[in-house]
C-alpha cells in the first residue's frame, strides 16, 4: 500500500503537469478519490486470487497519493 501512495503522488504530480484545461477542482478531487476507490474495492471484493486481492489494495491506495497531491496544489496556487 505503501507503494501504491508513492504511485498515486507521482500520478498526482504528473497529471497536473499533462492537463492544461481548467476544470472545477471539485470535481477533480472528486474523480481522484471516487475513481481508483470504486475499482480498488471492487477488484477486492470480486477478487478470487490472492494476486488480484493485492493488486486491487494497490490501486485502492493511490487514491491518498493523488488527493494528497491535488489538495496540496490547490492551497499553495490558492484555487
Amino acid at each position: 500500500m505503501l507503494v501504491g501512495t508513492a504511485v498515486g503522488l507521482v500520478t498526482g504530480i504528473a497529471s497536473t503537469l499533462l492537463v492544461t484545461a481548467t476544470v472545477r477542482p471539485d470535481i477533480v478531487i472528486a474523480l481522484a478519490v471516487g475513481l481508483p476507490s470504486v475499482v480498488g474495492l471492487l477488484l477486492i471484493l470480486l477478487s478470487n486470487r490472492r494476486s488480484v486481492t493485492t493488486l486491487g489494495a494497490f490501486i485502492l491506495a493511490i487514491a491518498p497519493g493523488w488527493l494528497g497531491v491535488l489538495v496540496a496544489i490547490q492551497v499553495v496556487y490558492g484555487a
